[in-house]
């Protein structure tokens, strides 16, 4: 049974126009996640492989990723699945499961299935898979513990669950910097409790609460270190734009001068972060594994 929580709060919106709006936000993400594939995996590498280790899939298995995007996080877990496993590869963005399928094609996989599914509400028995995996995922979702909760379901007895979510903003520079500035321009509202976002598990007593929530009982959680690089402050702009979700959409209706100001800010802001005549951005994330 799920404990008494408060109702997530979503700026006004009712959870529906949330599921709405971030819908429409990350189909239009899509494109950009594609051309910048490579960059965010070789950046969150370590997140991706410690999953798919603690997962350990073996030849035979079922695993399904969640909110997978461009899908190589899952990848990693179908190299190990032989012809006799199955990866259902899963996002609720129909443009981001095919972005995941041109990727699959590339790399040659044949045993992936590609599905649009919401994670709250997913289209599969109970009791079917032998292994989950979400990476930054369960954050941006309208009822994460719901998300969680069905994860369970469909998960087999004694399988296991890994994912990651982001850690707190003041140990995540790269998203935090940005966020801030555009709330303290009013661009933003500030984040209200219990809303999805970013950092919205950024602590590792409210993730495994919110895995207690749902049913695990056996949680075990990591800190794993990630470094965004970038050449300069168009740079990092520029991936923003493509890849930051409601982050992203505000940057790109933002008057031509008031972004400029917005650019001149980072570039003081992000001072402490040069090296090598770029810029290197701290990050953390928490990944957990359960079973």
């Amino acid at each position: 049974m799920l404990r008494n929580r408060p109702r997530a709060s979503f700026g006004g919106m009712e959870p529906d126009d949330y599921r709405r709006i971030s819908y429409e936000t990350w189909e239009a993400m899509a494109p950009g996640w594609e051309r910048r594939r490579d960059y965010i995996w070789e950046t969150s590498r370590a997140v991706g492989e410690w999953m798919v280790r603690e997962l350990d899939p073996v030849p035979g298995d079922t695993v399904l990723d969640l909110g997978a995007g461009p899908g190589d996080t899952g990848f990693a877990a179908a190299t190990l699945l032989g012809e006799s496993g199955r990866l259902i590869s899963t996002d609720f963005s129909p443009d981001m499961v095919e972005v995941a399928r041109r990727r699959g094609a590339e790399l040659g996989h044949r045993n992936v299935d590609y599905r649009v599914m919401d994670a709250e509400r997913i289209e599969l028995e109970s009791d079917s898979v032998d292994g989950v995996l979400c990476r930054f995922g369960y954050m941006l979702m309208a009822n994460p513990v719901a998300a969680l909760a069905e994860t369970r379901r469909v998960l087999r007895p004694g399988a296991r669950l890994a994912l990651a979510v982001w850690g707190p903003p003041e140990r995540n520079p790269w998203a935090a910097i940005g966020g801030r500035m555009l709330m303290e321009r009013g661009h933003m509202p500030p984040p209200e409790p219990g809303a999805p976002g970013v950092f919205s598990m950024g602590s590792e007593e409210r993730t495994r609460t919110m895995l207690e929530d749902a049913g695990f009982t056996d949680v075990r959680i990591e800190e794993i270190a990630v470094r965004f690089t970038f050449n300069d402050v168009d740079d990092y702009v520029s991936f923003a734009v493509d890849t930051a979700g409601p982050f992203a959409m505000v940057i790109r209706g933002l008057p031509e001068g008031e972004r400029q100001t917005i650019e001149g800010q980072l570039g003081e802001a992000f001072a402490p972060f040069v090296a090598d005549g770029g810029y290197e951005l701290p990050g953390v994330a928490l990944a957990a594994v359960t079973s």
